[in-house]
């Protein structure tokens, strides 16, 4: 098996650098892992589908016979073929089911090419409760949004809403992340030079009729509307009628408002119109990320499958995962006979150079200052391997490598020699050195993310550009059986203080029912609902994944000065 990865040549590298496999593909291990990931991936699949459907048939018939395109239809006609790359499908993911649900979170957004330029686009989907915007559509706008912000992305916004959600007005309007955000985002993108474009191909009311405006560019189309107030609160309020043409509609605000730079018949037109407005635009700067001719890897992405086990009796070698990542197979590791359950080093993915942080699941021996031997437990951070994942980021900011982090992470180490090595002392300045990166951070979790050892990692605490999972990610303070051990043992003792004892099936209940709980929260699509991950991708796609990512994170090319302040040393 190890010949395969003899394929790629490169005058400029030795062979010494080539990831090889010890993986089987004709073992029942490897088949089995294949079967459960797959089957794994169906279900993400068939519920990506499910959620693509938006308010259903009905809603899109509706949306039809009005003489108007739902937003993925949209999307289609407006981006490049086979270049939209959809983030927060699962947002608000069984969720406000009292209300019928939000699919989506009645908002799609993603990453696409317009005559070829990268682009945000974000469209009102208003198959779903008439585009309204529910808490979680605000947050994933905003999220969108701030995507945009750090990479500087241009952006481009389908609108058709209704507006805010009133029955749960309290939970949209108010806060730093709640609707009056995006309107902020619109003048603070604007003031950085990143181009928007707002096109009205439905009724945008209210507070939302703020966005558009804020846009370099404004369409709206015929049978649109764009008012503070509909017609029913305008009479209400100063007795005035007024039909939603003459109070705002596209002829109004194209002639007489001025508010309307573009007035189009329909929404084919509008969307003709913004491809032919994005082709003109002229190229800034980019980023200082070295980006040589992509390399394919030398093994096959499709053996992700069968190389990744969830089981803990079973830890894989993480190796073979970025061997099916990076180009050509190639890392250089650092460090590679020290703190060996992080794995740090240098490759390429799509040709762009960045820094592999990743958990090593294989079991360890290391030797300590004393010259005794102990054996590591793979994915778990012990003081050698924070140590060393520091240096390395540090090392990546200095010569500005974007850095990449892939999760399996059970934790720190705990206990008196963890303690007594520094073990927080050593998480602490890891934290700090992550905290601090000013050149991209992309994270994937693989598997467990757990605890301080996901903050270490990069969690969505510390500003990943980009967050992505598989489906077999598993995301929370400590796994299930943890938790439940933990809750159990905490609720015992608290009844026998009041002279109650229970009975082994009552502990076994009370264990069962706090683990069901803590596992449906450990669930990435739980995550995914709440925006803790940007997308749930197929194993197979991590590369391609990660290679949108960086070439997003290319459009920016401002880089802060690297600091790192009081180190513990």
């Amino acid at each position: 098996m190890a010949e395969r990865s003899e394929a790629v040549s490169d005058q400029t590298s030795t062979p010494s650098n080539i990831l090889t496999t010890k993986i089987d593909p004709t073992s029942a291990r490897f088949e089995a892992n294949m079967r459960f990931l797959a089957d794994l991936m169906s279900q993400v699949r068939n519920e990506g589908e499910a959620i693509c459907q938006g308010g259903g048939a009905k809603a899109i018939e509706n949306q039809h016979a009005k003489g108007r395109l739902t937003a993925r239809e949209r999307i289609e006609l407006l981006a490049d073929p086979e270049t939209f790359f959809e983030l927060g499908i699962y947002a608000a993911h069984r969720m406000y089911e009292e209300w019928g649900g939000a699919p989506a979170a009645g908002v799609i957004t993603g990453l696409a090419r317009i005559e070829t330029r990268m682009v945000m686009i974000i469209a009102n989907d208003a198959t779903v409760k008439a585009g309204a915007f529910f808490p979680m559509t605000s947050k994933k706008v905003i999220r969108a949004q701030n995507i945009a912000i750090e990479n500087r992305i241009p952006t481009i916004y389908l609108v058709d809403s209704a507006g805010v959600f009133l029955p749960l007005q309290e939970d949209v309007f108010p806060d730093t992340d709640d609707f009056g955000r995006v309107f902020r985002n619109n003048a603070v993108m604007s003031a950085m030079g990143i181009p928007q474009i707002a096109a009205i191909m439905g009724m945008c009311v209210a507070g939302g009729g703020y966005l558009p405006v804020m846009c370099d560019h404004v369409l709206m189309t015929d049978g649109s509307g764009l008012f503070l107030a509909g017609p029913a609160l305008v009479q209400a309020a100063i007795g005035q009628k007024v039909s939603a043409e003459d109070l705002g509609g596209a002829a109004m605000h194209s002639a007489i408002s001025g508010t309307v730079d573009f007035h189009e018949p329909d929404d084919k037109a509008c969307i003709r119109r913004i491809r032919s407005i994005v082709e003109k635009w002229g190229y800034r700067r980019l980023s200082p990320w070295d980006r040589k001719k992509p390399v394919e890897p030398a093994l096959a992405a499709e053996e992700i499958y069968g190389v990744y086990d969830s089981s803990p009796a079973r830890p894989y070698d993480m190796k073979e995962i970025l061997a099916r990542v990076l180009d050509g197979s190639r890392f250089d590791e650092y460090k590679p006979e020290y703190g060996k359950t992080l794995i740090c080093g240098y490759g390429r993915i799509g040709g762009f150079a960045v820094g592999i942080v990743a958990n090593q699941k294989l079991h360890a021996q290391q030797t300590d200052h004393e010259g005794h031997k102990r054996v590591e437990f793979g994915g778990v951070i012990y003081t050698e391997s924070a140590e060393k994942a520091s240096r390395f980021i540090m090392d990546c900011n200095q010569n500005l490598i974007p850095l990449i982090f892939f999760h399996d992470v059970n934790g720190f180490m705990v206990g008196r020699d963890a303690e007594w090595s520094g073990i927080i002392k050593a998480g602490a300045k890891m934290v700090n050195a992550v905290s601090n990166s000013v050149v991209p951070k992309i994270a994937v979790i693989v598997g467990g993310s757990f605890g301080a050892g996901h903050y270490a990692m990069c969690g969505k605490a510390y500003d990943p550009r980009f967050m992505f999972a598989w489906p077999t990610a598993r995301y929370a303070v400590m796994s299930g059986d943890s938790a439940a051990g933990t809750l159990v043992e905490i609720k015992v003792k608290q009844l026998e203080r009041g002279g109650k004892k229970l009975s082994d099936e009552e502990k076994r209940e009370l264990h069962e029912s706090v683990k069901r709980t803590y596992d449906e929260q450990t669930d990435p699509r739980y995550g995914a609902a709440r925006l803790w991950i940007d997308r749930i991708i197929d194993p197979m796609e991590t590369r391609d994944a990660i290679i949108q990512a960086l070439e997003a994170a290319a459009l920016n090319p401002d880089v802060p000065e690297f600091k790192v302040g009081v180190l513990q040393t």
